[in-house]
């Protein structure tokens, strides 16, 4: 009987590694089963009402790449992301335009309107020229911020900051920084000058020293200026499971500035193979955890997106 249960259980979880990799047309209405995110329990931490997830995108091989773009994963879309949302029990999110379509931003806005624009919000790419008038037409649709993915070739420079920002802050807008450690080393300076508000992907990108690490110490300064925030997002990306190192840089973060803190997926894992995509719901506890109190991740899920996003309080 027990090797019966064992073969069993081996099914199971082949069925649920898997599934991520068959066509969309193969795939059951379970609302367990997300594509692109590995397991199917719903996260263990309590998730309160109009928790938001702060970083996600989708994909559509319909829409152009841009050239050399260096990473075209596959379809990933609104209905896909709404499974993720029943599973993990997030109501609102924020969709980042991703290195894939360049500065085109019609699938992210095409992707919040499906999904319900009342709810979701974006993080735009521009040009470094963008017009005034392009700006306000992305305002106007639920944009908040302009991303600055800098370890990518891309529109955008780590000069285009100094020259973006003012005008973002005219708008109420942030500036969605990814940078690798060493361009973050010689950019510091120049960061803390800039007039609008800095938001950090990814935890910082912070290399293997962790929170002993200079890019921590940089990250600290500007979360100290006040003017910074980070999203607790990207943990699988510089550690594996059960992500002992992201879990304490999160609670470093969060000790250091809760009121600035938002969380993100980074669901659909686009650098991730098929095979090898994170567990959402683990992801989504490695943060809950770090927070010392249920009032913290309130804040974190709730209140400071709403701040820094604008959705309704």
């Amino acid at each position: 009987m027990g090797q019966v249960s064992q073969l069993s259980r081996r099914g199971l979880l082949f069925g649920a590694a898997t599934l991520a990799t068959l066509p969309r047309s193969t795939w059951s209405q379970s609302a367990d089963a997300v594509r692109w995110s590995a397991g199917t329990a719903p996260p263990a931490s309590k998730v309160p009402p109009r928790a938001t997830d702060c970083h996600f995108h989708t994909y559509d091989a319909s829409y152009p790449t841009t050239p050399g773009a260096a990473l075209t994963p596959p379809d990933a879309s609104p209905d896909d992301y709404k499974a993720l949302q029943r599973r993990i029990g997030t109501t609102r999110g924020v969709l980042v335009t991703p290195s894939t379509y360049g500065t085109d931003n019609s699938l992210q806005l095409a992707s919040m309107k499906a999904l319900g624009a009342d709810n979701f919000r974006m993080v735009a790419v521009v040009a470094e020229d963008v017009s005034d008038a392009e700006l306000k037409r992305l305002d106007a649709l639920g944009a908040r911020g302009v991303r600055f993915n800098l370890p990518f070739p891309g529109p955008l420079s780590v000069g285009s900051l100094e020259k973006l920002s003012p005008r973002l802050a005219a708008l109420g807008w942030h500036c969605e920084i990814n940078m690798r450690p060493q361009q973050l080393e010689a950019a510091q300076d120049m960061l803390l000058r800039l007039p609008s508000r800095i938001v950090i992907d990814h935890l910082g990108a912070l290399p293997a020293e962790g929170v002993k690490s200079p890019s921590y110490a940089i990250i600290r300064r500007l979360l100290d200026k006040g003017n910074t925030w980070v999203k607790l997002s990207g943990a699988y990306l510089s550690s594996r499971s059960p992500f002992a190192e992201s879990a304490a840089i999160t609670a470093a973060y969060v000790r250091a500035a809760p009121e600035r803190m938002v969380w993100g997926s980074d669901w659909p894992h686009p650098t991730r193979k098929a095979e090898d995509k994170p567990d959402d719901a683990e992801l989504f506890d490695l943060m809950a955890n770090a927070m010392p109190d249920q009032a913290t991740l309130q804040r974190v899920l709730v209140d400071s997106p709403a701040e820094l996003y604008g959705f309704p309080t």
